[in-house]
C-alpha cells in the first residue's frame, strides 16, 4: 500500500508542476453552441472576440512575438512604450480591447487594477482601423516565429452579439485578404436517437 501511495503523491505532484492554467480573459464571451468537432490548436493563435456590447477585443498567445508587435503597432500610430509597460504587455490577459493611445496608460496599472478597468475595445472602422494593424503585424511576427508559419486567426463572438459587427470584423479581414480563420463555438451536444 505504501508504494502506491508514493506513486500517487508522485503523479499528483508532477501535474500540479506542469499545468498551464489558461489566462485571464479581458472579457467573457458567451460563444454559441455548434456540432462541429474541429479543435482549435492549443498554440499560435490570434484570437479575435467580439462581446454583446459590440466591442472589439484582440489577443495574441505567442509570448515570443509580444515585444516587437508592441512596438510596431505603436511607432505605426506614434505611441512608444517604456521597458516596463513592454513587460506588463507580455504578462498581460491573453486579449486586450483599449486603444493605443490609451494602451500605456494601462500597462502601467498593477494586474489587480488592470482588471477592473472597463476596456472600451479596440477601433475597428473606416476611419480608425486599429484592429486590422495588430492582426497584420501579429501575422507578418509570426511567420518570422519559430513555428515559421503564420498563426491561426481565430474569432470568438458572443452568442447574444450582433451579427453586423461580427461580419464587419470579418469584412475587415477579407479586405486585406485574411480568409482564414476559425469561429470559435461550444460543442453542442447531440440529441440521442430514442426508440
Amino acid at each position: 500500500m505504501t508504494p502506491m501511495v508514493d506513486l500517487a503523491f508522485l503523479l499528483v505532484t508532477f501535474f500540479m508542476l506542469t499545468t498551464k492554467f489558461a489566462p485571464e480573459e479581458a472579457v467573457v464571451v458567451d460563444t454559441p453552441s455548434s456540432t462541429s468537432e474541429i479543435r482549435l490548436p492549443e498554440s499560435h493563435v490570434i484570437t479575435i472576440a467580439v462581446d454583446k456590447e459590440k466591442r472589439v477585443f484582440f489577443g495574441v498567445d505567442d509570448d515570443a512575438i509580444k515585444s516587437d508587435l508592441l512596438t510596431q503597432v505603436g511607432a505605426k500610430y506614434g505611441v512608444s512604450f517604456t521597458p516596463a509597460q513592454i513587460q506588463a504587455f507580455r504578462g498581460v490577459a491573453s486579449s486586450f480591447g483599449t486603444p493605443i493611445e490609451k494602451l500605456p496608460a494601462l500597462l502601467s496599472l498593477d494586474s489587480e487594477q488592470r482588471k477592473n478597468v472597463k476596456q472600451e475595445g479596440i477601433p475597428a472602422d473606416s476611419v480608425n482601423n486599429q484592429f486590422i494593424e495588430w492582426v497584420q503585424t501579429a501575422q507578418a511576427l509570426s511567420r518570422k516565429s519559430p513555428y515559421g508559419k503564420p498563426a491561426y486567426v481565430a474569432i470568438k463572438g458572443d452568442g447574444s452579439a450582433d451579427v453586423p459587427t461580427v461580419m464587419k470584423v470579418i469584412r475587415l479581414m477579407q479586405d486585406k485578404n485574411i480568409n482564414r480563420f476559425n469561429l470559435i463555438t461550444d460543442l453542442e451536444t447531440k440529441p440521442t436517437a430514442s426508440n
